[in-house]
């Protein structure tokens, strides 16, 4: 490998995610904000988010005059 190219790596790096779970990771930076980890995701967890999609179908009728 050539010299001086390569970013510095943290071996140590901690990662915090929004749901407030910390973990430390490999990095090139040495702390890490994320949003989502296995902890809060919901294909780990099993709980499903729900998203409010309903109305968008309304929405495009009244926007068109359907």
């Amino acid at each position: 490998m050539k010299t001086k190219i390569h970013p510095e790596y943290y071996p140590n790096a901690q990662v915090t995610c929004n749901c407030g779970n910390t973990f430390i990771s490999g990095s090139t930076k040495p702390m890490s904000k994320i949003e989502v980890c296995s902890q809060c995701h919901p294909f780990f967890t099993g709980q499903q988010r729900i998203v409010d999609t309903e109305g968008r179908v309304e929405r495009l009728r009244r926007r068109f005059k359907l």
